[in-house]
């Protein structure tokens, strides 16, 4: 038969006969092969196609071929009807097919309805009896002509022998191959079938064509077509085009051999094609499923074919992890779920892609949903001829390749893994290299992989096809399109994440989602149609929700189906299923078990117990499975006993598995994976071998991809929600059957999921994680669990971009209705479909409902309607970004009118373009408790908008719509109509139930509504009578229109404002705006700006119900308003601002007219105009009839300056001027503010104002950036001194000269009243800043000259020439040499001066001397400060020559660190202090020589301090030896690092070294400093005593030094040690030599360690000091223990008045030992027990002793531990401790009532300076008791009250007391919620502490507003030095007041600004002008 051919030219006929026994022998032995069995179907002696192939050649044979074959239009021969493939067989297989249904798939895009067509009818398309030449040839000839144009010579040769000569003439005009091969072509089809027929076999026979262009051209021969050879209803119409070189031509020369041998491997192909097919119908066809269908046992998960929905989705979507990916892009087109395309299979297998390349199909979908079985499906439809694209199909299964240990080539893994060639392997393989396009691989069950996904070894050129790889890179490989190019790659898996290789190469992303509720009856029918219950059990299951939403997954709908067999099979009329997946599982194990037995069944607990053993070993098997990432086992990894009671119950099935070319082996599994993680379950909580900590490490919600190519839970997938199933009380009874314990036991395993569940809910949670709790938290069913889950997870209910099934949302709202808590549930992108939203009609808890999807349209609107009113908390209702209309929205809206407690709509970003207004606006208005309903972004018509406008602002319960473009949100009272009451409105108590006002506001912006539409927009308008805000703006009304809205404005009611900006108004419709104004009394401001195109009008509302703060600050900043100080404006002025209106001077006539007639007009602004001096005049004229003017602006109107000198004049002419300010720089200003003038006394005459002066009120003239010379000043000048009641003037940026400045200078006697001269941002040379100081002699009101930084000049004068100090301060001016004598004469001059600041100029040592040789001549007491004047040491040293030799120098102070400080006191009269300290000089031993002689022969020196200068513990001996005086005390202070380094003992040898007796000595290690005070003349009386002591000492210490030690020491009175690290013998020392001293008056030992034998020796050793009046342990880590000693001692020292042992931890216990001892010391006025861990206990005891205290003067209680009952005793005590003084309870958490005690106990206590409460936990409350009872502490000096909330109405109340508090230097405030609201009140209150010196403001809210309140209460705070503002909210304005005024307040020291927003680079202008403005920490 090999040979049967019909060859050109030769012929070889067979027999009828011997053709017919060949035929049926070959049918008959491919059937008994087919019957064989599963797995490899071994192939047929000779397949139909190898019989057809050699039959078709042979014409006579073709018929009878037919006949036997049982082709249509034959007679069939008898018996052949078995033959596979033949019609008969074929329709019995499809008629068993369409009597069953196999569930499928998961997903939700409708697939190939399969039963739709009737394969079994359709013909192929070429039939032998009637074939179509034309047709075929026409088929083949695009690819044909393609080949051929490249072998033009071939095919012309050919033509020659077929075609008449004569007919070849027509080439030569052909020039185009193309064109001259389609010629020739045409010439051939013409020639007739016999040369068509020839020339077809020779192209076969001469060119490797593809297959389908082989079986066209043999079809077109007439030689049977190639498509009978292909099952009936193969269409072979598609095509994949040929590219250019696919087709090799052979050598012209080529022998009948080779043709032989092409046509053997295309004979190969098509067998293996063949081979294909019946091996794939055996594995998944219809033979199968009818096998599958006759076992008396059904399996789990192996029913028939249900069709499935599909939808293709996104790639990018698995870009990241899912749950990443999700939260993502809540709405963004690329990212959301709902815009996947619903498709079929057959198009993503047939849709297009580009030529040679692979395209990969990635199929994902749920556990259960059927993958796998839709696999199956397509390959067995492939089989049948349904998919003709496809010529080879291959499946794999990873499950199986898991196991495959070997690396293979791509050979390898198509033949020996699924199905070897009969023969010729390479061929086939060759064949199917060259019809890529036409081969389809699929890949099953990518989630089950078991390896890593290795792809860093793939080849960029690709790998050779006889290279072996690991199974990871062939499928790698096979998806980039490296091996077998243009193939369909078709992966199936679980959701995760993609792989990173398959994110650049998946073409088609989709998923299966699952039955929809038509299909699940469809399936339930299938099942039962052979049974009489089959409506019974449809009914039974769409009658309950819960079991409908599980049978949505096709795996949970079988058993559900399986279930309700069972049961009724048994007669049982009431159906009871269980409740969850985990329930039905065991149900679906126990009825396995039960129906095998048949009616020998006993009952459960028997079939369990007689198969436990076997049970368990599968329970084990599947656990281990999981763990060793084993899905696929081997006979020997399956005990037998375990295998065999599998295999009868149906839960493993069997398969060959094939792990090479060899043998395959038998292979067992679950039948399916959940069902596996189920068993697996089970074995942790029966096993004994399992622990609670075992079982913890294995619970945990599902996780996706970890790392890039690594899972961690890849099988266990449905794991942990079996866990939590098998946790519920329903299955603990299975389980004690199972494990044979008792319920304790099964229970404490139970608990153990239970508890973890719980600690999840805590954890931070994306959304799919959230669901797959509430699944494993319904499958418990235990509500306690969910009541506590849900209340923690009450904001976690966000789902973005992903799709969400009914049996999540059954799960979720299980949650949700569990807990308390009303939630927010967020739907963002999600798919959700209708039947979910019947699900979630029953959660109750529900309060904001948010759905955002393209998706959602009028149906999805229609199917949330009807859910609704099923929420009976639904407060917020979002459908947004979706597509509903004006029909779906009324739907809606009439559903949700139902739902009377919502309170907010947003429909946002839909389709909604011409609702029906008032339809919508009545359904609206039935809605109570209605607040917001949000339209916007739904392209609504003008008509639609003022219809809304129309119909909203009559709705009774409408505030306010606002149309802004394409916005449009309409806001509801939510109160029935009526309007909410302000919270702050106050009202009488007999209106208590009054109703506002309603008030109603109106935004049409942005409409392009024109001038016609102004009349309808009037109708609007006065249908409304309560409307508060109309927005016009951003339209085109003009003119015109404005006119027409203006005229009817007094018919209009408008409360608050009338917007008409961006109409194209133009100049002429200014003055109809003015008049407007004049004639509506109502309108209280007009602002109009035609450049920007502003034009607003604002009303007075109606005072007894405005709630609203105002809509803009007044335009001015300064003067009366901002200081407090201005009186309340009439109800009837009026604002009127026209700015940047381009008024020129001709205009202002018109305008000045109508403003005549605006006798009301309080604020005038008419800047950036283009009026310039002229109109400035005609503006001036019209003042007289502005009588109420307050405020006028004239900024940027080009004046000159001749209007400035004429303004300076007005101030004489126009005496009710306040302050005026100008500019010429850019931009121009030009500010006054006017006093308030009383109407019956204001007159103007002849342009001027005869007024009464205003007495005791100044006048403020500031001029900026004018470039004024000399002869200007003068003129501006001569001006001013004519202004009697000026009191400041501001020069800033004018370029003064120094003799303009000079002139200036000179006119300071004639300004009689001033009190401040600035002069800023003028450079100033060094004389000039001398002639500026020279103006203490100049005029003898002056009191302060400060000149800084050669910018900037304050001059302060007096009110008065009596006499006063004076300070001068010249910094940062380049003050050098060559100024000193000037400067040394001037001061010379005044007797008076308090204090000299030369810091920052360049004096130098040589400037220095000049000074110091000068000094002695300056007269008075003072402070000169030359500090960064570049002194050197020698400056130093010269310096200390001065003040040893001088009189009058009492003080210097040096540091030639960077803070380069040096300071000289100079005093008069007689003087006993000499200070000298120095600080970081650096001094080189010949400096240190030097000073020694200097100090040697100062003999008056009091105190001497000398820090870090390089002195050795030589030179400080040097230095003791130095130091001398005739009589009194020396102190002297050494800072060196060598102090903390050196023993007590060499210290206190170095203190013997001094000269006269030591009664200080301090030794602070932390801070190097030892320090000495000695008195002179050396004493040696009262020493004998302490001498006679050594014999008590031990005899190893030096005896000479502890005898020099009592010589020396024994006038000791004080002894102050820190942070010492004292030796046995050290401490010995103490106990023994100091101790014991008779003088010793003052002891600390603070921060040091003490070995615990050396402490308790040093406490015992107290008790010798019995003249002790102060002892401090403070910091020692005494703990109680310590005590009872500590008391010892204190019994003995009769003389203490101050006990400090703050920061030990003595606690209750120590702390009440101490109040017994301490209850004798009746002369102790202070206790500081802070930080010592007391509580309740000790402290009352404590209180008990402090009643008979009665010197207390200072307690310190901070930080320890009481409560409020404790604090409380300790207030009612100090209530008895009349004179304390100082009360420290800082940081113990008291609280309000501790404070409320406090504050009742205060009177008591009116001698209290200083009060620290700071972080007590008090709120307002408590706050504002303490607050009012402050007050009668008239003597507080410091108030802390820091870190507390004590709330605005304390703030006030303690305001409010701040004038009581005349000697207050401190008030810390921090961190106590400070607002802007209460700075005003507390600047009024520090304005009146004259002694306050510090603020501590920082850490609170404090913005520009308060900012610039304490700025201007500044200058009355005279002797404020620091005021702190950091980490509060205060901007560039805040900070530039702040600034301006801190220049007229020398006395303040710092203003702390750090951590405030300021903008960049204006701290640094700002500390360039003051740099008392600290911006930083640096």
């Amino acid at each position: 038969m090999r040979g049967c051919r019909t060859w050109v030219g030769t012929r070889l006929v067979l027999s009828t006969a011997q053709l017919l026994n060949s035929l049926i022998a070959n049918a008959f032995a491919f059937e008994r092969c087919r019957c064989a069995g599963l797995g490899a179907v071994p192939a047929p002696p000779l397949s139909r196609a190898s019989l057809l192939s050699r039959v078709r050649r042979c014409p006579g044979l073709l018929r009878l071929s037919r006949a036997i074959l049982g082709c249509p239009g034959s007679a069939a021969v008898p018996g052949i009807a078995a033959v596979p493939g033949c019609p008969q067989r074929r329709n019995g297989a499809r008629n068993k097919i369409n009597s069953l249904s196999e569930y499928g798939g998961e997903a939700t895009f409708a697939l190939d309805n399969w039963k739709e067509t009737d394969y079994t009818t359709m013909q192929p398309p070429f039939q032998p009896d009637d074939l179509d030449v034309a047709a075929a040839v026409a088929r083949a000839r695009p690819q044909l002509e393609e080949l051929l144009t490249q072998c033009p010579e071939w095919l012309l040769c050919t033509a020659r022998r077929l075609v008449p000569q004569a007919a070849l003439s027509s080439l030569g005009t052909t020039a185009s191959p193309r064109e001259r091969t389609s010629l020739l072509l045409d010439l051939l089809q013409g020639a007739g079938p016999a040369a068509w027929k020839h020339f077809a076999q020779s192209v076969c026979m001469e060119y490797d064509l593809p297959l389908d262009l082989e079986v066209l051209l043999m079809s077109s021969a007439g030689e049977g077509n190639f498509s009978q050879t292909e099952e009936p209803g193969t269409d072979t119409r598609a095509q994949s085009s040929v590219p250019k070189g696919s087709a090799r031509p052979r050598p012209c020369s080529s022998s009948g051999s080779d043709k032989d041998a092409k046509r053997r491997r295309l004979d190969a192909c098509v067998n293996y094609r063949h081979l294909l097919i019946n091996s794939i119908r055996h594995r998944y066809g219809s033979k199968r499923a009818a096998e599958a269908q006759e076992q008396t046992q059904p399996l789990p998960f192996n029913q028939t074919f249900v069709n499935v929905v599909i939808h293709q989705s996104k790639a990018s979507r698995f870009k990241e992890r899912p749950e990443k990916a999700q939260e993502g892009l809540a709405g963004a087109a690329e990212a959301e779920e709902c815009a996947d395309t619903a498709v079929k299979v057959s198009d993503l297998l047939c849709s297009e892609a580009p030529s040679h390349t692979t395209k990969v199909i990635f199929l994902f979908g749920k556990p259960g949903i059927g993958k796998t079985r839709l696999m199956h499906r397509i390959c067995q439809k492939w089989a049948e001829g349904v998919l003709p694209q496809f010529l080879f199909t291959f499946l794999f299964e990873f499950r199986q390749l898991n196991l495959l240990k070997r690396k293979l080539t791509l050979k390898e893994l198509l033949f020996d893994m699924f199905l070897q060639p009969e023969d010729s392997p390479d061929a086939v393989f060759q064949g199917l290299l060259q019809n890529a396009q036409q081969t389809l691989i699929i890949f099953d069950g990518l989630d089950e992989f078991a390896a890593n996904m290795d792809v860093s070894s793939s080849s960029k050129r690709g790998p050779a096809l006889t290279s072996p790889l690991s199974i990871s890179q062939l499928f790698t490989e096979l998806c980039h399109g490296s091996l077998l190019p243009g193939c369909t790659v078709l992966v199936t898996s679980r959701p995760k994440r993609l792989p990173d290789f398959l994110l650049c190469t998946v073409s088609v992303l989709a998923e299966i989602g699952g039955f929809d509720r038509k299909k699940v009856e469809e399936y339930v029918s299938h099942y039962f149609c052979q049974h009489s219950f089959r409506e019974r059990a449809i009914a039974h299951v769409k009658s309950s929700t819960k079991l409908l939403s599980m049978c949505l997954i096709p795996a949970l709908c079988n058993i559900v189906c399986i279930c309700l067999e069972y049961l009724f099979l048994k007669h049982q009329m009431s159906v009871e299923l269980p409740q969850t997946m985990t329930q039905f599982y065991i149900k679906m194990f126990l009825i396995f078990l039960n129906k095998q037995q048949g009616d020998c069944a006993g009952d459960e607990e028997t079939q369990v117990n007689c198969n436990k053993k076997a049970i368990l070993g599968l329970f084990d098997l599947a656990l281990r499975g999981l763990e060793e990432k084993k899905l696929v086992f081997y006979v020997h990894d399956i005990p037998e006993d375990v295998k065999e009671f599998a295999s009868l119950h149906g839960l493993l099935t069997v398969f060959e598995v094939k792990t090479s070319g060899t043998c395959p082996e038998a292979g067992y599994a679950f039948v399916h994976l959940s069902l596996q993680e189920f068993f697996a379950a089970l074995c942790l909580m029966v096993s004994r071998r399992v622990d609670k900590n075992y079982l913890k490490k294995k619970f945990f919600l599902k996780s996706k991809w970890t790392l890039k190519n690594e899972t961690k839970t890849e099988f266990m997938e449905s794991f942990h929600i079996f866990l939590s199933g098998l946790s519920s009380r329903e299955c603990r009874t299975f389980l004690m059957l199972l494990a044979e314990q008792d319920e304790a036991w099964v229970q404490e395993k139970q608990d153990v999921i239970l508890e973890s569940l719980k600690k999840l809910a805590a954890t931070h949670l994306s959304g799919p994680k959230v669901l797959e709790l509430c699944h494993c938290t319904f499958e418990t069913q235990n509500l306690e669990v969910a009541q506590h889950i849900g209340s923690l997870l009450n904001f976690k209910y966000e789902f973005k971009n992903f799709r969400l099934t009914t049996l999540d949302m059954s799960a979720l709202v299980f949650v949700i209705n569990s807990g308390q808590d009303l939630i927010c549930l967020d739907f963002a992108g999600c798919l959700v479909d209708t039947e979910c939203l019947e699900v979630l009609a029953g959660c109750k808890n529900v309060e904001h409902l948010s759905f955002r999807s393209r998706r959602c349209g009028d149906d999805f609107a229609a199917a949330l309607s009807k859910s609704l009113q099923g929420m009976g908390s639904l407060k917020k209702l979002e459908l947004t970004g979706g597509c509903i209309t004006a029909e779906g929205m009324t739907n809606l809206v009439q559903a949700a009118s139902q739902c009377l407690q919502l309170e907010e709509i947003n429909l946002q970003g839909n389709r909604i373009q011409d609702p029906e207004g008032k339809r919508v606006m009545d359904l609206f208005s039935k809605m109570e408790k209605l607040k917001k309903v949000d339209l916007s972004h739904n392209h609504l018509s003008l008509n639609a908008v003022l219809s809304l406008a129309k119909e909203g602002i009559v709705c009774q319960n409408v505030t306010e719509l606002c149309a802004r473009g394409d916005t449009m949100v309409i806001y509801f009272s939510g109160t029935s109509g009526r309007a909410q009451r302000s919270p702050d409105l106050k009202l009488e108590e007999n209106k208590e139930h009054l109703i506002p006002t309603r008030h109603v506001n109106l935004c049409l912006q942005d409409h392009r509504l024109l001038s016609q539409h102004a009349r309808t927009i009037v109708a609007i308008l006065q249908s409304c009578p309560c409307l508060s805000e109309v927005d016009l703006s951003g339209n085109k009304l003009g003119d015109e229109g404005c006119s027409c809205l203006l005229k009817s404005l007094p018919c209009l009611s408008i409360s608050k404002q009338l917007n008409l900006s961006q109409n194209r108004l133009s100049v002429s419709g200014l003055c109809s705006l003015l008049q407007s104004a004049n004639s509506c009394q109502e309108v209280m401001e007009l602002q109009v700006s035609l450049s920007r195109d502003t034009a607003v009008l604002r009303f007075r509302e109606d005072r007894e119900f405005a709630s609203l703060p105002p809509r803009e600050e007044p335009v001015f900043s300064t003067g009366d308003q901002q200081r407090g100080e201005e009186n309340q404006m009439p109800d009837t002025s009026q604002k009127i601002r026209l700015t940047d209106c381009n008024l020129q001077g001709s205009d202002l006539k018109n305008v000045c007219a109508v403003l005549k007639e605006c006798g009301h007009v309080s604020e005038l602004d008419l800047s950036g105009n283009f009026l310039g001096d002229e109109g400035l005049l005609q503006l001036f004229q019209c003042l007289p009839k502005l009588k109420m003017l307050r405020f006028l602006k004239f900024d940027n109107n080009r004046i000159s300056l001749s209007s400035v000198f004429f303004l300076a004049q007005s101030l004489t002419t126009l005496g009710h001027i306040k302050t005026m300010s100008l500019s010429l720089g850019h931009p121009q200003v030009v500010h006054l503010i006017f006093w308030e003038r009383a109407s019956s006394t204001s007159r103007w005459r002849s342009g001027s104002l005869a007024c009464p002066k205003q007495e005791g009120k100044g006048q403020s003239f500031s001029l900026r950036e004018c470039r004024v010379g000399l002869e200007d000043v003068t003129r501006l000048c001569q001006a001013l001194a004519r202004c009697p009641q000026l009191t400041e003037i501001h020069l800033s940026g004018n370029s003064l000269s120094d003799q303009s400045i000079e002139r200036l200078l000179s006119f300071l006697p004639f300004f009689c009243h001033l009190t401040l001269l600035s002069i800023r941002k003028n450079s100033f040379s060094p004389r000039c800043a001398v002639l500026l100081l020279n103006s203490i002699n100049l005029c003898e009101r002056v009191r302060a000259v400060e000149v800084r930084s050669s910018e900037n000049a304050f001059l302060h004068l007096g009110a008065s020439a009596q006499s006063q100090r004076t300070s001068c301060r010249l910094t940062g001016c380049a003050i050098g040499q060559g100024q000193v004598e000037e400067l040394c004469s001037i001061l010379e001059q005044h007797g008076w001066l308090a204090e000299i600041d030369l810091s920052r100029n360049q004096l130098g040592d040589e400037g220095l001397r000049c000074l110091l040789d000068r000094l002695h001549r300056v007269p008075g007491t003072c402070s000169l400060n030359l500090s960064h004047n570049g002194i050197s040491q020698d400056g130093v040293l010269h310096l200390i020559n001065a003040f040893v030799t001088s009189g009058n120098t009492t003080e210097v102070q040096v540091s030639l660190c960077s803070k380069a400080t040096l300071i000289i006191k100079l005093a008069s009269g007689d003087d006993p202090r000499k200070i000298l300290r120095l600080a970081e000089c650096n001094f080189q031993p010949e400096h240190l020589e030097k000073l020694f002689l200097l100090l040697e022969r100062c003999t008056g020196l009091t105190e001497y301090t000398s820090s870090n200068n390089n002195m050795t513990v030589q030179a400080a001996e040097r230095l003791l030896h130095s130091l001398r005086k005739d009589l009194g005390l020396l102190k002297i202070s050494i800072e060196e690092p060598w102090v903390c380094r050196e023993r007590v003992v060499d210290l206190l040898e170095l203190a013997l070294q001094a000269s006269g007796s030591i009664t200080e000595i301090m030794i602070c290690k932390d801070k190097t400093l030892f320090q000495l005070v000695i008195r002179f003349p050396h004493c040696l009386e009262k020493t004998e005593s302490v001498i006679s002591r050594l014999s008590l000492y031990k005899p190893q210490m030096q005896h000479s030094l502890c005898q020099r030690l009592c010589e020396k020491c024994a006038q000791l009175q004080r002894l102050r040690w820190s942070h010492m690290e004292l030796q046995e013998d050290e401490a010995e020392m103490l106990v023994r030599i100091l101790l014991p001293l008779p003088e010793l008056k003052v002891f600390g030992l603070t921060s040091s360690s003490v070995a615990p034998a050396g402490i308790d020796y040093l406490i015992s050793g107290l008790q010798n000091c019995q003249a002790i009046e102060e002892l401090n342990l403070g910091y020692m880590k005494l703990s109680s223990a310590a005590i009872p000693e500590l008391v010892l001692g204190l019994c003995e020292m009769p003389f203490l008045r101050r006990f400090i042992l703050n920061h030990n931890s003595i606690g209750d216990e120590g702390c009440s030992r101490l109040a017994e001892a301490l209850r004798k010391m009746h002369s102790l006025e202070e206790i500081n027990l802070s930080h010592n861990e007391i509580g309740d206990p000790g402290l009352i005891n404590l209180a008990a002793v402090l009643l008979e205290m009665q010197n207390l003067k200072k307690i310190d209680l901070s930080g320890n531990c009481p409560s409020t009952a404790g604090g409380e005793k300790l207030m009612e005590a100090l209530a008895h401790c009349k004179h304390i003084k100082e009360l420290l309870l800082s940081r113990n958490g008291f609280g309000d009532r501790t404070a409320v005690t406090l504050a009742l106990c205060l009177p008591h206590i009116a001698n209290l300076k200083v009060l620290h409460f700071q972080n007590n936990n008090i709120g307002q409350a408590g706050g504002l008791e303490l607050a009012r009872a402050l007050v009668v502490c008239e003597l507080l000096e410091e108030i802390s009250l820091s870190e507390n909330d004590l709330g605005e109405q304390s703030i006030h109340a303690l305001s409010k007391g701040l004038p009581s508090f005349r000697r207050l230097r401190k008030i810390d405030l921090r961190f106590c919620g400070v607002t802007d609201g209460a700075s005003k009140s507390l600047s009024l209150g520090f304005q009146q502490c004259p002694s306050m010196e510090e603020i501590i403001l920082s850490w609170n809210a404090l913005g520009d507003g308060g900012a610039q309140e304490l700025a201007i209460a500044l200058p009355k705070m005279e002797k404020l030095k620091v005021l702190d503002l950091e980490k509060n909210h205060i901007g560039a304005c805040g900070a530039t007041k702040l600034a301006e005024e801190l220049a007229t307040c020398p006395e303040i020291e710092s203003i702390r600004l750090w951590g405030n927003p300021v903008p960049r680079g204006l701290p640094e202008t700002l500390t360039s002008q003051d740099p008392r403005l600290c911006f930083s920490f640096n």
